[in-house]
């Protein structure tokens, strides 16, 4: 005789079992629909774009010939806008080599008229790969998910928008794993497993089509800066063919380029936000403050509660690391560390207002002969300039200061 819970596991598979058919309904209906709207489209809008000038301002971005792809379109529950954009003087536009072409003439695009604005949790299609940040199994963890092409916009995990190729651009050396890359609490601004994912979820890549892009690159290069070679004629570098690697001061580095990936209830958690007027929880605030201050660039912070990660768009660090990468984690070992925030005036054009440049270099300098005696140097360049107050806040300060 059937118990209760034999009765309501039976009807739980009936209800996901009926859950999956209507989404797989969802998405034939939209297949169908969007092909519809191709084929029914006069022959002329099939073609291929015709001359070279074509000034993409004349489409409309709720007509036909709006710039972008009809398969990425979320089912109808996703809200529409269609302004036009006429010409500067109100006119419709015409194309630029024909100027005698009817206002009404269009380019050919296979493109579709609906626009994504954003998406919500329970809607048809959408499911996004699972993320446990700080899992100490890697495969368990899952990857950072955030590409809006065709195949993966449903199974986004985080926001932002990208288009991955990875064609031999495999890290220059290993890296890790760490005790800390298991601790959802250690790191909360950056994923630890950046440089690995493309690799490490290649099955997942292939088999369902998921756009899976790194977030950390490593290489290796040589540095060549006019004082280091003043450095070595000092006295102060001693070319060793390793590290220094000649009289002219010219460097061996690997270089790890890193792009923030915010978990965003670790983030509020670090930043500990509390406001006692707002009825929501940290993790709210911090949505509702980085929507924003975005200038509502990023809806699904509202929209998508369950979407954790957020990639913001400001500038990311690169680690110049100075003799064996492993021993930037010994702790046996020595570690010379320099944290320089960006200078575009002083680093790169070589301004003397400040003493941001000298100092770069006295880290660059300490780093190599660290590296040197065995132990560890690195040098993290910060991509913010002035600790991101920005150069006209800089520069009024400059001001200020005389």
């Amino acid at each position: 005789m059937e118990t209760n819970n034999d009765i309501l596991n039976q009807i739980l598979r009936t209800v996901g079992s009926v859950q999956d058919s209507y989404k797989q309904l969802a998405e034939d209906v939209l297949s169908i629909k969007e092909r519809i709207e191709v084929l029914s489209r006069p022959q002329s809008q099939h073609g291929a774009l015709e001359g070279k000038d074509e000034d993409i301002g004349t489409a409309k971005i709720g007509s036909d010939t709006a710039k972008q792809d009809p398969k990425k379109a979320l089912p109808p529950a996703t809200p529409i806008l269609s302004p036009s954009l006429p010409s500067l003087d109100g006119s419709p536009k015409l194309s630029s080599n024909d100027k005698t072409a009817s206002p009404q003439r269009r380019t050919a695009t296979s493109l579709s008229s609906r626009i994504i604005l954003t998406t919500y949790p329970g809607q048809s299609g959408i499911d996004p790969i699972a993320m446990n940040w700080g899992h100490h199994d890697q495969l368990q963890r899952g990857p950072v998910v955030v590409s809006r092409s065709q195949s993966t916009i449903r199974r986004r995990n985080g926001m932002r928008m990208v288009i991955p190729d990875f064609t031999n651009s495999e890290p220059a050396v290993n890296l890790g794993p760490f005790p800390q890359w298991a601790d959802a609490k250690k790191i909360v601004s950056l994923d630890p497993l950046g440089h690995l994912s493309p690799w490490l979820f290649d099955s997942m890549i292939r088999n369902e089509n998921i756009h899976i892009r790194p977030t950390i690159a490593i290489t290796k290069a040589h540095m060549k800066l006019p004082e280091l070679e003043q450095s070595v004629r000092a006295g102060r570098l001693k070319p060793d063919g390793k590290i220094c690697l000649n009289d002219t001061g010219e460097l061996a580095v690997t270089k790890f380029a890193v792009e923030p990936v915010w978990f965003l209830p670790g983030i509020a958690e670090r930043f500990g936000i509390d406001f006692a007027d707002w009825d929501v929880s940290d993790e709210g605030s911090l949505r509702r403050s980085l929507f924003e201050n975005t200038g509502g660039s990023y809806p699904e912070l509202i929209t998508r509660g369950d979407l954790k990660l957020f990639l913001p768009p400001i500038g990311g660090l690169t680690v110049y690391c100075f003799g064996d990468p492993s021993k930037m984690s010994d702790p046996n070992v020595k570690l010379a560390l320099r944290i320089h925030d960006e200078c575009n005036g002083s680093d790169v054009f070589g301004s003397d207002i400040c003493t941001c440049r000298p100092y770069l270099i006295f880290g660059v300098e300490e780093a190599v002969k660290e590296a040197q005696r065995g132990g560890s140097g690195v040098v993290v360049y910060f991509r913010k300039e002035g600790r991101a107050l920005g150069e006209v806040t800089k520069y009024l300060v400059y001001n200020a200061s005389k």
